[in-house]
């Protein structure tokens, strides 16, 4: 960062001589620069280091926004560009989804479908680039919620005619400052439960949007205040032969209320469950003409 701009920013050199003495006593910036070996920052000095410093602070301070959890947006997947065909398309868990664990159930998957969603069958699918206007796409009613890839939820049957529940999990530490854990998911959040070390954590509606591809979707909260600084398992679960859309995961230091309006929660469930059943109904319909 040139010496003009951080004066545009900052106000005078000497303040910002103090900024950068203040970020250099944080304790990631602090392990890997000793403020002790730089007892005074000239203009030469903030000209060798400035850029640095602030980008390992500003680093840090990501890290922390998210504690040890990691692709919480699913944008760290591994993937070439498929076109949509017929299920199944596994790929592995290791490429598909870094850092999270899934299960059917009780039993632990190393694959997941790609670009493919299934009609009543247990899974976790994860939607990606060239899903968008495809033919499964407009026949499933899937869409991404937001950047290139979204991960759907799918209980159903698995192996036999028993219902399975389907659900993405990771262990992580809470932030410090987390007052709520928020996220994004379509009208199939009323079958979906969230956990954190085996605390169930209920869902409170926030706002509602639209996605670029077409796809309403609702940013839910739930209350992590209580887990801060805590590490634990995290894990979303879908049940009762029901499908959900997931994105965007993200703590947040703004806090959400405790319990949702029993009211609200009951009619949300029954109109999206209407929702959830006529779409399952008009995509097996479609896909019986083809």
């Amino acid at each position: 960062m040139p010496i003009p701009i951080i004066t545009m920013v900052f106000g005078r050199r000497d303040e910002f001589s103090h900024i950068v003495h203040g970020i250099l006593l944080t304790p990631l910036v602090h392990s890997v620069f000793r403020p002790s070996a730089i007892p005074l920052l000239n203009n030469d000095h903030m000209k060798k280091y400035a850029s640095l410093i602030i980008a390992v602070w500003f680093t840090s301070q990501c890290a922390n926004a998210q504690g040890t959890f990691q692709n919480f947006n699913f944008e760290s997947a591994n993937l070439s560009p498929e076109t949509p065909g017929p299920a199944p398309n596994y790929v592995p868990i290791s490429s598909a989804l870094p850092a999270w664990t899934v299960y059917i159930g009780t039993a632990q998957q190393t694959q997941v479908e790609y670009n493919v969603t299934t009609l009543g069958n247990a899974s976790v699918d994860i939607l990606g680039p060239n899903w968008t206007g495809s033919l499964a796409a407009s026949e499933s009613g899937y869409g991404i919620i937001d950047g290139k890839y979204t991960v759907v939820l799918q209980s159903g049957e698995y192996t036999n005619t028993d219902v399975y529940s389907a659900s993405l999990s990771q262990n992580g530490t809470i932030p410090g400052n987390a007052q709520s854990l928020q996220f994004e998911a379509d009208n199939g959040a009323y079958a979906l439960s969230v956990s954190f070390a085996g605390n169930n954590l209920p869902l409170n509606v926030l706002s509602s949007g639209l996605s670029p591809s077409g796809i309403p979707y609702t940013v839910y909260g739930v209350d992590i205040a209580p887990y801060s600084s805590q590490t634990g398992l995290l894990e979303f679960t879908e049940s009762f032969s029901a499908s959900v859309e997931l994105d965007d995961i993200s703590f947040s230091t703004t806090a959400v209320a405790p319990e949702p309006s029993t009211l609200a929660l009951i009619l949300t469930g029954g109109v999206a469950f209407a929702a959830s059943a006529y779409r399952a109904r008009d995509a097996r319909s479609r896909l019986r003409e083809h």
